[in-house]
């Protein structure tokens, strides 16, 4: 693997773009929360695929699919972010998540899967929480009785983060945001029932919430039980792949009590957990958020408002309002 390019800064995050053996690219991030310092959270997140089948409709890494990435090209995207900061592989963060989830579908690969079960072994990381970002899709069951089998042996008490990308408790709307094959809320639900034990993490049902999305405690309260299912609700970060398909965030990141105090209520008065997860704004002009694939910019001679862009040969970006 070939780091080629870099982008961001120490104190946010910090995107790389590798090159693989096979001369496909790859984009990987570390990142902090700021003003929690790197010993208290670190995070990185990885790919697990050459671009991504599925086609989200707010997500730039769609298209342009071109195969998975093996166990140990998932692995040299985290040796390179561990060992340039602590080369003997003891990461000292009391909180270190492994998020697998910058480029492509993890559960269309099982090398993701034999990733995690050699993490423990390979690094001396107390703090480590892997996380895993998924849609389900259809005929992943396989994929999903494995992991759960991985959590209950190495991962127990809370070690491990599962969650399920929703974005909408409408059917019709579900289906045009994810224009894939997919799990119903049932299976899902049924799922989770059977992963969850005591001590876990709540599983997550994660809402990248564009405005005129729906959220329906009812349809929730009808799968998804508030004891073993928690909402996180995120702003629809500024893709290039929203602003084409003219999708707005109904959170302003720069406001975020605005409008959505009611929403949040009534998801709390359900009996769920709400999360409203807002990361830092300048991640955007950096390129790190969920979502925004850097190399989809690189190589493209297009510029669109609202979304952000390179500086060509200085590696840094830059949000265009487009107001």
């Amino acid at each position: 693997m070939e780091v080629i390019k870099s982008t961001g800064t120490e104190d946010i995050a910090t995107v790389y773009i590798a090159r693989m053996e096979n001369g496909k690219v790859v984009e990987f991030v570390e990142s902090v929360q700021p003003p929690i310092p790197r010993e208290k959270k670190w995070v990185i997140i990885v790919s697990t695929l050459f671009g991504c089948p599925v086609g989200c409709k707010m997500c730039d890494a769609g298209g342009g699919y071109n195969g998975k990435l093996t166990k140990g090209q998932i692995i040299d995207q985290i040796d390179f972010l561990i060992r340039r900061r602590y080369p003997g592989g003891d990461v000292p963060a009391e909180k270190f998540k492994i998020q697998f989830s910058r480029m492509g579908e993890p559960a269309l690969n099982n090398a993701v899967l034999d990733v995690l079960e050699e993490l423990p072994e390979r690094y001396n990381a107390p703090g480590l929480i892997p996380s895993l970002s998924t849609i389900a899709p259809a005929g992943s069951g396989d994929f999903f009785q494995r992991l759960s089998d991985i959590k209950k042996r190495l991962y127990s008490g809370g070690r491990y983060q599962l969650q399920f990308s929703i974005h909408t408790t409408d059917i019709k709307q579900r289906d045009e945001v994810i224009p894939a094959a997919k799990w119903s809320f049932g299976e899902i639900a049924g799922y989770g029932d059977r992963f969850f034990e005591e001590g876990d993490r709540k599983l997550t049902l994660n809402f990248a919430l564009a405005r005129n999305m729906v959220i329906d405690p009812g349809v929730l309260e009808k799968y998804f039980s508030p004891e073993k299912f928690l909402i996180k609700i995120t702003p629809l970060n500024p893709t290039y792949a929203a602003a084409q398909n003219r999708l707005e965030s109904f959170i302003d990141p720069r406001q975020p009590g605005s409008g959505n105090d009611n929403l949040i209520r009534k998801l709390r008065d359900a009996g769920y957990e709400v999360i409203l997860s807002i990361g830092e704004t300048r991640e955007n002009r950096i390129g790190s958020n969920c979502g925004q694939y850097l190399q989809k910019y690189l190589d493209s001679p297009e510029k669109l408002e609202k979304s952000y862009e390179v500086t060509p040969g200085r590696q840094t970006l830059n949000r265009r309002l487009g107001r």
